[in-house]
């Protein structure tokens, strides 16, 4: 096979390629192994330039700083992308995937979720107040000092959370789980737990519990009690015994 035919006719497959290399010697094989290793493929990164739409894929897409309240990215593909300092206040992400998405400072509020995968996402300081996430993940997420409140959480996923100083007045996690989870100095105290809560090695640094109801939690042990503020209306399972150091005093910081 001359050059000039190499040219006029493309391999067809790995086979006649190697075929080739028997027939002609690797020099001519391994040309057309290159030619066929630099050929032109679709690229998923085309749709950064589209509007917000369902189950678009925006996967590693730049969408810092935008106002894109209400928008419609249900079952969409937004993993890693950087919604930095953006508004999604009032968005539809059901079922879609965020994960490792950066979210820091952005805002969800009152956005539906339900489903919603944010595992590994880093949202220091967003705001997921009045939030429809039952159901959704938020394992292995960064969401310091993140507020919570009033959001709808039944069911949801935050093991091996960090959620230092998270916020969770009035929210509802009937069912959640925080297996493992970084709760220190968080803000339970307001929450709804109506039914079991996975407590599981989480550490509870001086988390707030007071009033709450976790007579049904799974997993707490003394040593987690010994480190949380509850106070004398808070409800702990059986076995488990409220400390000396209750109340705690309040955190200013």
């Amino acid at each position: 096979m001359s050059d000039g035919l190499l040219r006029e006719r493309w391999p067809e497959s790995v086979t006649e390629v190697n075929s080739s290399m028997a027939m002609h010697g690797s020099p001519l094989g391994l040309f057309a192994l290159v030619l066929l290793a630099f050929a032109p493929i679709s690229t998923r990164a085309a749709e950064c330039g589209s509007m917000a739409s369902p189950k678009l894929d925006w996967q590693e897409c730049t969408k810092k700083n935008l106002m894109l309240q209400g928008s419609d990215l249900e079952g969409a593909n937004l993993f890693s992308t950087d919604f930095s300092l953006t508004d999604l206040s009032g968005a539809n992400v059901k079922s879609a995937n965020l994960e490792k998405a950066t979210l820091v400072r952005a805002s969800l509020e009152g956005a539906h979720a339900e489903g919603a995968n944010f595992a590994k996402i880093e949202a220091y300081r967003s705001s997921f107040a009045n939030i429809a996430a039952e159901g959704a993940s938020f394992a292995g997420a960064e969401l310091q000092r993140a507020n919570f409140a009033g959001a709808q959480l039944s069911g949801a996923t935050f093991e091996k959370a960090e959620l230092g100083r998270a916020d969770f007045d009035k929210a509802v996690l009937t069912g959640a789980k925080f297996s493992f989870a970084n709760l220190s100095r968080a803000d339970l105290s307001g929450a709804t737990f109506e039914g079991p809560v996975m407590f599981d090695r989480a550490f509870m640094f001086l988390t707030r519990i007071e009033g709450l109801d976790l007579s049904a939690a799974a997993g707490l042990e003394q040593a987690q009690i010994d480190l949380a503020c509850g106070d004398a209306s808070t409800k702990l399972p059986t076995g488990l015994s409220a400390p000396a150091t209750w109340p705690c005093p309040a955190d200013h910081e």
